[in-house]
């Protein structure tokens, strides 16, 4: 499993060099910031009930998180063509920093490690190794804290 887990990253490392263009309307600007934006809220929403099973809030389940690390797994595979539109250009409500475009090729290997992370998350919860499912899941949130930190506004 971890084979895999090891190519689907090399795939999307060779998969993430697209280039950032920039947004030629606020029109078109304001349309790829409430994408963003409604991809982002997915991703959270399946991170927090995570987020209690790690803290001790709520019961581990070890379906729900096979099935939320694959679906963050596969919300982070959109992530970076979401983000190769920069509205830097436009007067429109974001949380991006204009760091994402100045820095894409980090900004990029940060979803990365998020797809690494996810489906290391999901072959933990499949493994029926308790022990290994709070570390993944600190691996998502410190994915999620290491992005945030370098390119959301506070």
């Amino acid at each position: 499993m971890r084979k895999i887990v090891l190519l689907v990253g090399a795939l999307l490392v060779s998969s993430f060099n697209v280039v950032a263009e920039p947004a030629k309307s606020a029109k078109q600007a304001n349309s790829a910031i409430q994408f963003r934006q409604a991809l982002l809220q997915l991703v959270r929403s399946n991170v927090g009930a995570l987020g209690g099973m790690a803290k001790g809030a709520i019961p581990m389940d070890r379906a729900k998180i096979e099935k939320n690390a694959s679906r963050i797994e596969q919300l982070s595979l959109m992530m970076a063509d979401y983000f190769v539109l920069d509205t830097r250009g436009f007067n429109v409500p974001t949380d991006a920093l204009d760091k994402v475009w100045e820095s894409h090729d980090d900004f990029e290997s940060k979803i990365v490690n998020l797809t690494k992370a996810a489906a290391n998350l999901k072959a933990a919860a499949q493994s029926g190794q308790d022990s290994e499912l709070k570390p993944a899941i600190g691996k998502i949130f410190n994915s999620c804290k290491s992005c945030h930190d370098d390119y959301k506004a506070e």
